[in-house]
């Protein structure tokens, strides 16, 4: 068996790397480029960050975005976590099959097809009961909960499924609750892939378009839903600004996530 040529593997790792991250780099730096032409560096200037800071509807659109994300990571995470839970340790039960089916379904169900299915659905509940009155919050957060808790459930099914169960018989064995165990021994145990599926729900609500596009009303426009009916007339330098703060502020996150998961693997091992 022939050994990989060192050179060969460094050569391909550093392809990969520079096709992924060069044209992030380009952006970045371009963000404190002078001039209005993408394209053309012109000299040192922070003129596109003052003047993202002074766009009122793109800062409105970045904090709903930020509050439908929360919104949405904080809700998927506990519906998913007890679906997931019911999916490892539940077995298979009456109508298990349906189960597993809604629960999966916005996995492989495009998001288009989404988008109009609950459109359609806030319509009839409209037209019926009067609420909701236009889509707005509500909507969309119920859209982005819909797809995010489906990851979630996938994360912590497979996370569960790993566990040792002999601490919970144990507890169980003691007098314990079920829920006491569940709150005191499984939720402490599969923390950093809470964490780690929290994160999901959050970047993927934040990035939606197409459900966002759908369920979103008047006054009501997340930031990709903005950025993306911008870009469609023509790049913009502040849009460039705009990617640079959220690629630092997501840096910061992973950072901070991956510092709380060594600590926690750290005490795990002492």
């Amino acid at each position: 068996m022939t050994k990989p040529n060192p050179l060969l593997r460094a050569l391909s790792l550093g392809v990969g790397f520079a096709f992924l991250y060069v044209p992030i780099l380009f952006l970045m730096v371009f963000s404190f480029n002078d001039s209005a032409i993408m394209t053309s560096w012109s000299g040192f200037s922070l003129r596109w960050y003052v003047a993202l800071f002074q766009d009122q509807a793109l800062l409105a659109a970045a904090r709903l975005s930020f509050l439908v994300a929360g919104l949405t990571a904080t809700a998927a995470l506990g519906l998913g976590t007890w679906a997931g839970y019911v999916l490892a340790r539940m077995g298979r039960f009456r109508g298990f099959v349906l189960y597993i089916g809604l629960v999966s379904a916005p996995l492989v169900i495009p998001e288009v097809v989404l988008g109009i299915s609950l459109l359609l659905m806030f319509v009839e509940l409209g037209s019926i009961f009067g609420w909701p009155e236009q889509n707005g919050v509500f909507t969309i957060w119920v859209g982005h909960v819909l797809v995010c808790m489906a990851y979630v459930t996938v994360i912590i099914q497979a996370r569960i499924r790993e566990l040792d169960r002999s601490q919970e018989e144990a507890a169980l064995d003691l007098g314990a609750t079920p829920l006491k165990v569940f709150f005191l021994i499984v939720v402490p145990t599969i923390a950093p892939a809470l964490m780690a599926a929290w994160l999901l729900a959050f970047t993927l609500s934040l990035d939606d378009v197409v459900i966002a596009s759908f369920l979103s009303g008047p006054g009501y426009t997340t930031l990709p839903v903005e950025v993306f009916s911008r870009v469609r007339l023509g790049l913009r330098p502040e849009i460039n600004a705009l990617a640079t703060l959220f690629i630092l502020l997501i840096g910061i996150f992973v950072l901070i996530a991956n510092r709380i998961q060594v600590r926690r693997e750290r005490k795990a091992m002492q």
